[in-house]
């Protein structure tokens, strides 16, 4: 799988997380009226025309000072435009070009990446005119929008597909289909040391001081006859920004082996327990559809195993709770112990996230879900469902049609999930619950 990312970019206050919200249809970032709310990045998935896209928001770019603050942003704003496939370089309709404007497009201009001058804030058909200022940066036509409104964002996203490259072909080898493995983690976690005990040799620098690897690294083996690639992901992109916040250089690396893999192995450390950087790693797993392993590793240096365990276990199914069908193997980079124990669960993931069930099968689930727990009446209105069936694998994706599928709410989505995975297992693997409107003859 090609890596869809997309970078907003731009000066402080023209919107860049509003349209990231738009975009990715979620409010993750923070809108205020605020210069220099954004300082991390933020990611997003969108989908459109069938691409997946990975949306970045930045911070806003300043030239000329000189604080920590300034440098680091504008150090994270690099990084998005580097890995970036296409930019966006979002505009003020309101205020017009600035000199500050001018200055980034100089910025974007030397990436020689593709770059879609957005004209923001244009709420009204009136308001085009506006964007004619922005000519002279010298990217095309400026395209109008409005993100607080979603008004020209469905043209920007058909133009964002345009310029991406065409899909990548499935991958196979003379043994069959080859199962692609993202190792990710946070930094000095493990993950090249995981992936050299893996392998039996040192096909991966390893070092104590994180973000030693730089970019990511396929390394392709056989086990049991069965072709592997493993993505080591990388954690910064060179030892000189050691210095900085290693985690901020850590997410879109994970991400990008994430969007190439068919499952990941993310990587927990068993003696400081699970972080906030550790479930977001896991929500972009699950969001993207792919498979999950968690591996916790180190647990050779937990004492009273045991006990330590059912603690353990216990703590991460409480904040992991979104994602109960991972499987969780105990492990040790260091030693080798239970490393065995991996490559089961992964090919058992595989084989779940491929499976299809026959829609007789489904129907019988249906009708046996809906006589214990019939969907409640919403306003009125008796929601009934009349049919299901599986149109998709990795993720497996379910299709239930409705008379009201925009009245089912979340808890009778996941109740149906719920059953679903009691007939039919799909451990390891998101499982996608989807309703539309039955369409009648002749519509």
């Amino acid at each position: 799988m090609s890596d869809n990312f997309v970078a907003i970019v731009g000066r402080p206050n023209v919107g860049k997380s509003t349209l990231f919200n738009r975009l990715t249809a979620a409010r993750t970032a923070i809108e205020e009226k605020v210069p220099g709310v954004t300082r991390d990045r933020l990611y997003g998935m969108s989908e459109w025309c069938g691409r997946n896209l990975v949306i970045v928001d930045t911070g806003g770019i300043t030239f000329g000072r000189v604080d920590e603050l300034s440098t680091m942003v504008r150090r994270q704003v690099e990084v998005a435009v580097d890995e970036a496939k296409v930019i966006i370089f979002l505009l003020d309709g309101r205020e017009g070009l600035t000199a500050l404007d001018e200055e980034i497009a100089g910025l974007l201009r030397r990436s020689g990446k593709p770059v879609i001058p957005v004209v923001n804030k244009i709420d009204y058909h009136d308001m085009e005119s506006a964007r004619y200022s922005f000519y002279s940066l010298g990217f095309g036509d400026p395209l109008p929008v409005s993100a607080a409104h979603g008004r020209g964002t469905g043209e920007l996203l058909d133009m964002i597909c345009s310029l991406l490259p065409p899909p990548e072909a499935e991958e196979t080898s003379d043994f069959g289909d080859i199962i692609r493995v993202a190792v990710i983690g946070r930094p000095n976690v493990g993950k090249s040391s995981l992936i050299n005990a893996i392998l039996g040799e040192e096909r991966v620098i390893v070092n104590q001081l994180p973000g030693t690897t730089r970019d990511s690294v396929d390394t392709p083996f056989l086990y049991r006859d069965q072709p592997f690639i493993l993505i080591d992901t990388a954690g910064m992109r060179r030892k000189s920004k050691v210095k900085d916040n290693v985690e901020y250089y850590s997410v879109l690396r994970s991400l990008k082996a994430v969007q190439r893999s068919d499952l990941a192995l993310l990587l927990l450390d068993g003696e400081t327990g699970i972080t906030e950087q550790d479930q977001r790693l896991a929500g972009y797993v699950d969001e993207a559809g792919r498979g999950l392993v968690l591996v916790v590793n180190k647990w050779d240096l937990v004492r009273g195993e045991e006990a330590a365990r059912e603690t353990y276990l216990n703590n991460l199914r409480r904040l992991l709770s979104f994602v109960p069908y991972a499987h969780v193997v105990f492990v040790s980079a260091l030693t080798g112990w239970r490393l065995e124990k991996i490559f089961p669960l992964v090919i058992n993931t595989w084989q779940e996230q491929h499976k299809r069930i026959p829609t007789p099968l489904i129907n019988e689930l249906l009708e046996d879900a809906v006589a214990v727990n019939p969907p409640p009446t919403v306003k009125g209105k008796r929601i009934k469902i009349f049919y299901a069936t599986q149109p998709a694998v990795k993720p497996p994706t379910f299709v239930f049609f409705a008379n009201e599928p925009e009245l089912i709410h979340f808890s009778y989505r996941r109740y149906l999930e719920n059953r679903i995975r009691d007939s039919f297992d799909f451990s390891g693997t998101p499982v996608v619950v989807k309703f539309k409107r039955r369409q009648r003859r002749g519509e």
